[in-house]
């Protein structure tokens, strides 16, 4: 019989969003269906630039009155400062909960039914596993009562990266990347259905248009890998780089095009000076392309 693991991702933080216009000021910011979620299960989304560029990624939960945003503790705050910009005059209460509230990751088997904390789905992979949002240090006493294991935050990352799922600060700088690139259209992270929000017509086009040509992919060594940012060349050249790394396995933001043709030339892949195999995300719903680019 399989348990579930736990860690406490101290990296997290939560907003809180209220108000009886939480709905509408969500969806009509964000580049997901906030509609769609329906109480007590989550989406992933992220806020763009008008450029349509990551400016940050979160994991939305709905709640019996409102929202929770999980995402990075690091940037937590300049979010909640962002969102209000945007509010107005909207009824909406934008609330950065202090560090005792927070995100658990649970893996492996299907979470223990707990009395405090919200859990939901993972809505980027069922591999991923759920969430519990909320009091982290109850959490944890409570899933380790139920009889779920204590894992670390180390572990968590490793699953993650071994399933190919990027995260914003650990894989890609906000403002630096589109979605298309952070493979948020793969992970349900984008709706290419609802109306307009910041940044859509750049996301929209570049998926009609099928002009993504760099996206976040898995890369395997025999040793193990250099740090996150080293270099990835191909025969040579410069092709992009390492996003995260655990041990043999990691991330890196590629230009698929220079990389397929590297390897129908037989051309040495290598992060650093280490050398490495590629492949795309078993949920991938993208290929190699067939030809090169000229930019």
């Amino acid at each position: 019989m399989t348990h579930s693991q736990f860690a406490v991702l101290s990296n997290r933080a939560l907003i809180r969003i209220g108000g009886a216009d939480a709905t509408h000021f969500l969806h009509n910011l964000v580049t997901c269906d906030v509609e769609t979620i329906a109480e007590g299960t989550a989406g992933f989304g992220a806020l763009l630039t008008p450029q349509g560029k990551i400016l940050f990624d979160f994991l939305i939960a709905r709640t019996d009155d409102g929202y929770l945003l999980d995402t990075p503790r690091e940037t937590a705050a300049d979010l909640a400062k962002r969102l209000t910009f945007y509010r107005l005059r909207a009824k909406v209460e934008i609330t950065l909960l202090d560090v005792t509230e927070g995100t658990v990751a649970v893996w492996g088997a299907a979470a223990p039914v707990l009395q405090n904390g919200l859990t939901v789905a993972d809505p980027r992979l069922a591999a991923l596993g759920q969430r519990v949002l909320g009091p982290v240090t109850g959490i944890a006493r409570a899933l380790a009562s139920a009889g779920a294991e204590q894992s670390t935050f180390e572990a968590y990352h490793e699953l993650r990266i071994a399933l190919g799922v990027p995260e914003g600060l650990a894989d890609f700088a906000y403002s630096d990347i589109f979605p298309h690139d952070a493979d948020m259209d793969q992970l349900g992270g984008v709706s290419f259905t609802k109306g307009c929000y910041v940044g859509q017509e750049v996301v929209s086009r570049m998926q009609h248009r099928s002009t993504a040509r760099k996206r976040i992919i898995q890369v395997e060594a025999e040793a193990s890998l250099p740090a996150s940012g080293a270099e990835v060349t191909a025969g040579g050249r410069a092709v992009g780089s390492l996003t995260s790394a655990q041990g043999q396995n990691g991330l890196a933001l590629l230009r698929l095009d220079k990389v397929k043709a590297a390897l129908d030339q037989d051309l040495p892949l290598l992060a650093g000076d280490v050398p490495i195999t590629v492949r795309l995300p078993e949920w991938a719903k993208f290929s190699w392309p067939e030809t090169v680019s000229n930019d």
